[in-house]
């Protein structure tokens, strides 16, 4: 019980250090990005106004029905690429990168290229 109390408080800590050095505006949104077993998220947020401005995941039928799996690098470049499309018809350009307290590599890697490769800035 004490280590996954111990893994929990290190994930927190983790999370509120990448929180605190990105901050979004709504000049530059913060583009944040959760991932579960199954699925993967995406979500722009200004946070001074306090609302979700662009969101995107795999379990919408209009991006999860293309998708055999929606926890893979495959899923998570789809994310990136609607979250970008969806982000520019909104008039975001550029947006500040929230990766949580995961690791910048494999899925949350793969949206973050993706996203940009479709033409936001990060």
């Amino acid at each position: 019980m004490n280590h996954e109390k111990t893994i929990s408080r290190q994930r927190q800590r983790r999370r509120n250090r990448v929180r605190n050095r990105v901050k979004g505006d709504s000049t530059r949104p913060r583009l944040t990005v959760f991932r579960s077993h199954k699925h993967v998220y995406a979500q722009i947020v200004d946070d001074a106004a306090s609302r979700t401005l662009v969101a995107a995941s795999t379990v919408k039928k209009d991006l999860g029905g293309s998708l055999s799996y929606g926890g893979n690098k495959t899923a998570a470049q789809a994310v990136g690429r609607a979250i970008a499309e969806r982000a520019l018809a909104a008039g975001v350009k550029e947006v500040a990168f929230d990766r949580r307290e995961y690791q910048y590599h494999g899925r949350v890697a793969a949206l973050a290229q993706a996203a940009r490769e479709a033409g936001l800035k990060l």
